[in-house]
């Protein structure tokens, strides 16, 4: 497998955390050195600033210190798991890997399967379900039109394994 950077993109719900631990399994199946990069937890901090609502450029700063770290210590790819809003962003994202390729794969799902799966999540958090229900659709509609380059994969009726083969199978 060549060295590159993944990124499993798409909405809330859609399965990116999963498939990316399963993408991780693969990996290690095969003997291929690597690093999982959760976004969500290099963004996480409150309050956000004004105009950047979701933390981006906190995200993009500390991925390009935690990208520099795992490739000096050895990993040949590295799997992202996070939103790329807008095709304008790849490049933002392709400078924070630095001198590894960056492939964006877009994860799409049925919406009553990914509400499902945001019920499962939320159940007991009633707020974070009702702002993740309206985020799915919302967010959804955004990538549908953002015009980011890479190939999609439904998750819809595929287990995150057989998401990350179909992944690994385009990427290579």
């Amino acid at each position: 497998m060549r060295d590159q950077a993944l990124f499993v993109n798409g909405t809330v719900g859609v399965g990116k955390t999963a498939t990316a631990d399963a993408l991780s399994a693969l990996l290690i199946e095969r003997g291929v050195p690597h690093a999982i990069v959760d976004l969500d937890a290099l963004r996480s901090a409150w309050p956000a600033p004004a105009g950047d609502p979701f933390n981006n450029a906190l995200e993009l700063a500390n991925l390009r210190a935690v990208a520099a770290n795992h490739l000096a210590a050895g990993a040949r790819v590295l799997v992202l798991a996070g939103v790329i809003e807008d095709a304008a962003a790849v490049r933002l994202y392709e400078d924070a890997v630095g001198s590894i390729p960056l492939t964006v794969v877009r994860l799409t799902v049925d919406p009553e399967v990914g509400a499902a799966r945001l019920r499962a999540r939320h159940r007991e958090d009633a707020a974070g379900l009702a702002w993740h229900l309206h985020r799915h659709g919302e967010l959804d509609a955004v990538l549908a039109s953002a015009g980011v380059p890479g190939p999609t994969v439904d998750t819809t009726s595929a287990s995150p394994r057989q998401v990350a083969e179909a992944i690994l199978a385009m990427v290579g």
